[in-house]
């Protein structure tokens, strides 16, 4: 008992240490994890799916490997939950959907074999809304994730299964996508760190699409350190996916103290105004505060198109759901209604009707309708030259200073069902994340504070293309100055 009492509350870093050390091995951090998932899921519900079995097989190889002197991997003996929309072989991947409740991939998808080929022990899937389509975990065909601080408040979403899982130490990271802020917003809500990196700097293959221009994989941790641990693995160009990027990947752990220069951070008043939570704006304000004390410049700056920035995504997101949610017909895989139909085009609408939610509906309607004949130009098309126009603000800013900073979101977590009749305030909630989808930078958010409720407050970090190593750096200096990450929920 006393040591499981040490286990579940120490970093991916941390566990790797002592199990290369052979303090303990990879088979005990596997079953001690186990019972704390035992005792604390039922409350929070973070996952779809556990692989006990499979993790104990994989824990047991890695210390055999230990044992004989082979060569082990970066992420040794590490356990790490797996957002269930990414492809897993011989383990369900369900989108949190009727649509996919019983499918199986047969392949993994290209971070999946990687973080296998560096020895992480998968622990299971985690909960998610529907597709990857929404921000508070209401809208998983299964059940609702619940917020560690409080069971009453949503955990963000849509990865929030992987953040609540990380946040109540029952997985040491987590792999999770960003459309518009699935990563960075649960992990703000959570108060854990949440990476975005670059689009194209690690591989869609095996993600389940939900828009294709705006979907990245990234990383959910209790830490800077094991955010660029992770983020160093997933890394690096795929042959099978076409906007994976060649660029060189460089060493994210290498120097993560070091900041070499004065640094420049641009503060947008946009993400200051109306609508932002007292709280949260304070925290922020104060976080910059010790980025002053560090010797940073703190620049103001005007990103004048992010006004516009909602109303794009959910026309380009939406139009590109619509396109690739198309191919769950209930013919070649998926849902297939058990009424028989009489016509091909009948049979479809009910597969459609009884496999989909309503927020998925919601969004090939309002996806099959902006790039409907008559639309097109009007929705589409002009959306797509505000997503320039804000690429161009972004690109202005950071000839001025080396990051921008800005609440991750406007207001804390929000109590389950708050919101969810109200699809338009929703969306709202991923206000000051979606930019960075849309310009396809890399961001990362970070715990900067508590309400006074005892709820998370997140900043979000925003950098130049490929800065992923700069935008850690930057995470680590605030973090080493602060104890926010270290605070842990206490879960009934």
């Amino acid at each position: 008992m006393e040591l499981f009492l040490i286990l579940h509350n120490l970093s991916a870093n941390n566990i790797k240490e002592k199990i290369i050390n052979r303090e303990i091995t990879s088979q005990e951090v596997v079953e001690e994890l186990f019972e704390w998932i035992c005792l604390k899921d039922p409350s929070v519900k973070a996952y779809l799916y556990l692989d006990k079995e499979g993790a104990l097989l994989k824990a047991k190889e890695i210390d055999k490997k230990l044992n004989n002197g082979d060569k082990i991997g970066l992420l040794a003996g590490i356990p790490v939950a797996i957002k269930d929309n990414i492809c897993t072989s011989g383990i369900k991947t369900t989108c949190a959907s009727r649509m996919l409740e019983n499918f199986v991939p047969p392949y993994d998808a290209f971070v999946i074999k990687k973080i296998k080929e560096e020895d992480a022990v998968i622990i299971g899937k985690t909960n998610l809304d529907e597709f990857a389509m929404g921000s508070s975990n209401e809208n998983s065909a299964f059940h609702v994730t619940r917020n560690p601080w409080n069971t009453d408040y949503i955990p963000g979403g849509s990865g929030g299964g992987s953040a609540a899982a990380v946040t109540s130490d029952m997985a040491f990271m987590a792999l999770g996508s960003d459309t518009g802020g699935s990563i960075r917003q649960p992990s703000a809500f959570c108060g854990n760190v949440g990476f975005k990196p670059t689009y194209g700097r690690v591989s869609r293959y095996g993600l389940v699409a939900f828009a294709s221009s705006l979907d990245q994989i990234g990383t959910i941790s209790k830490d800077v350190y094991d955010a660029a641990l992770l983020l160093q693995v997933v890394s690096g160009h795929d042959g099978c996916d076409s906007t994976s990027s060649k660029m060189d990947v460089p060493e994210y752990l290498a120097d993560i103290n070091c900041i070499n220069s004065k640094l420049k951070i641009g503060v947008p008043r946009e993400f200051f105004g109306a609508g932002l939570n007292p709280e949260v704006g304070n925290a922020v304000t104060n976080a910059l505060d010790i980025y002053k004390k560090k010797g940073a410049e703190i620049v103001d700056l005007s990103l004048p198109h992010c006004g516009y920035a909602v109303a794009a995504y959910y026309i380009i997101a939406t139009a590109e759901a619509s396109s690739n949610l198309a191919r769950y017909d209930g013919v070649r895989y998926g849902y297939r209604s058990q009424l028989s139909e009489d016509n091909i085009i009948d049979m479809y609408s009910r597969v459609r009707a009884e496999g989909f939610g309503s927020e998925v509906k919601r969004r090939i309607l309002l996806g099959n309708y902006v790039l409907s004949a008559g639309f097109y130009d009007a929705y589409y098309l002009k959306a797509s030259k505000v997503r320039t126009l804000i690429k161009s603000d972004f690109e202005d800013a950071f000839d001025k200073v080396d990051c921008i900073i800005s609440p991750t979101c406007p207001s804390p977590a929000f109590k389950i069902g708050e919101k969810i009749t109200d699809p338009l305030e929703m969306y709202l909630s991923d206000i000051y994340t979606i930019p960075a989808n849309l310009v396809g930078i890399p961001g990362v958010s970070i715990p900067c504070g508590f309400t006074t409720t005892g709820l998370p407050i997140g900043m979000q970090i925003m950098g130049k293309y490929f800065e992923e190593k700069k935008i850690l750096q930057i995470a680590k200096l605030f973090e080493n100055e602060t104890g926010f990450h270290l605070k842990k929920p206490e879960i009934k």
